[in-house]
């Protein structure tokens, strides 16, 4: 039995009326470059999450690049991150010749580790951009604290994560100075190429975005600031708008599927304790920690489902073998990347986020994945261990 890691054909078919009759929507009008579709599906965004303000933008990664721009974060600018995360986390940071300052993460959620984060300002620091990652919110209380008690900015890379609440009900993207999501087409809400949007509270904020996503002109053709080209293309905010009514329920499509891999795996008798995070013996599951704090509903939406094994690489050839799509996020954290050697950072640092690199692995968890296909995983992984 094939199980691919994401397979996007189902979904598109599901909606394939819709989606088509959107593109060519956008097709007949000839307006290809942000306009009323995209101004409709910032609107929606609000709607959706909350936020008073929404800039859609070119890629997840240039909703970083922009945030930082708009805050002011320049050359000899420190920014504050987990060390585990996808590249463009740091990547943005350094583009702006400011310096990513790496922090440890903590081994429940693999997000940021909110005890380092104080540990690590200087009077050059000037953000926090804490990762939601793989669907799940970072401890935003004690970030917004220890930026308030800083006078830090706090950017919320919410690339994998668009729809999930904190535990107070609140949405990702609108806790911090500004959220930034990825509309990556391999992501919950995912569109047909690169996307992205910025969400803010902060009327100014959002000023400084709107004028910077287009080179930081206003009126056209003078310019007080310098931008880039960040827009987000019309055919790609159509799309968007057809797939955003779906979302909540391919997320609990995905929380469903993760309920059933946690059942079956249980079954198994192969799954560690659930002290030890760090060092697994044979299967640690993700956890989802606000599940049970009132009654959220969008408390995680899976956007990956990892998990921590022994004997990772070996398994992940296994599963290869078996025709069971799997991938590493993330192999390398960032402070063992070479193009970041001249930060001198110090390995035994970030032993959890090492531990992770080493022992993660992602396997397939999109909404339209079958029961069977999931028994297929379990079955494969038990096999392997057994």
């Amino acid at each position: 039995m094939k199980v691919p890691l994401l397979d996007l054909k189902p979904q598109y078919q599901s909606i394939k009326e819709e989606i088509d009759r959107a593109i060519m929507k956008v097709v007949e009008s000839q307006y290809f470059i942000l306009g009323p579709e995209v101004e409709a599906l910032e609107k929606e965004i609000c709607d959706y999450t909350g936020a008073k303000y929404a800039v859609g933008v070119s890629s997840g990664t240039d909703a970083l690049l922009l945030s930082l721009m708009a805050l002011g974060i320049k050359s000899g600018d420190e920014v504050i991150l987990p060390t585990y995360s996808f590249f463009a986390t740091a990547g943005v940071v350094a583009r702006l010749d400011a310096t990513p300052v790496f922090t440890d993460i903590d081994p429940v959620t693999f997000n940021i580790d909110v005890k380092e984060i104080e540990k690590k300002i200087t009077p050059k620091t000037k953000a926090i951009i804490p990762v939601h990652l793989y669907g799940q919110s970072a401890e935003m209380d004690e970030i917004m604290e220890v930026a308030r008690k800083h006078n830090l900015y706090v950017i919320e890379d919410g690339a994998q994560a668009i729809g999930v609440q904190y535990k107070d009900g609140r949405f990702v993207g609108t806790i911090g100075h500004t959220g930034c999501f990825s509309f990556f087409p391999s992501k919950n809400l995912g569109g047909f190429g690169d996307g992205g949007i910025v969400t803010t509270n902060d009327e100014e904020i959002y000023h400084r975005l709107k004028i910077m996503r287009v080179h930081g002109m206003e009126p056209k053709y003078y310019h007080k600031v310098i931008g880039g080209n960040f827009r987000l293309d019309a055919l790609q905010a159509a799309v968007l708008r057809v797939k955003l009514p779906h979302l909540d329920k391919w997320s609990e499509k995905r929380r469903a599927n993760a309920r059933l891999y946690y059942d079956l795996f249980e079954k198994t008798g192969l799954v560690d304790d659930k002290n030890n995070y760090l060092k697994p013996e044979k299967i640690i599951l993700p956890e989802a920690v606000y599940k049970n704090i009132n009654g959220l509903k969008n408390y995680h939406i899976y956007n990956q489902f990892v998990i921590r094994v022994a004997n990772r690489d070996a398994l992940l050839e296994h599963l290869k073998k078996n025709e069971i799509g799997c991938e590493v996020y993330y192999p390398v954290p960032f402070h063992r990347q070479e193009c970041f050697a001249y930060l001198n950072a110090v390995d035994g640092d970030y032993p959890v986020s090492n531990l992770a690199a080493e022992t993660s692995l992602a396997l397939p968890i999109y909404p339209e994945l079958k029961e069977e296909q999931i028994e297929f995983v379990v079955r494969k992984i038990s096999e392997f261990y057994r």
